[in-house]
């Protein structure tokens, strides 16, 4: 598992309480805020076109991703201060 700041849920919500097999399941849904953050700066980034990268679509998509995550993980440090 990995150790990185998610930040924690991004719409928190009581669990979800199912039946199962007889069973009664507790469950979470939704985006952590990392993947919240991310998934703005890459909307933002996608819609301006934002790279200086000449390769492949593959691997713009791939510095998008990338970048993305790089400013969700900026944002979560930035709240903490």
């Amino acid at each position: 598992m990995s150790n990185t700041n998610t930040g924690g849920p991004a719409f928190p919500s009581l669990p979800i309480v199912k039946e199962f097999e007889g069973k009664r399941l507790a469950m979470t849904e939704g985006l952590t805020m990392r993947d919240y953050f991310a998934a703005k700066a890459m909307q933002g980034l996608m819609a301006r076109n934002w790279s200086s990268h000449k390769g492949t679509d593959e691997e713009l998509i791939e510095v998008w991703a990338q970048s993305s995550y790089a400013v969700a993980d900026a944002m979560l440090k930035a709240r903490e201060q």
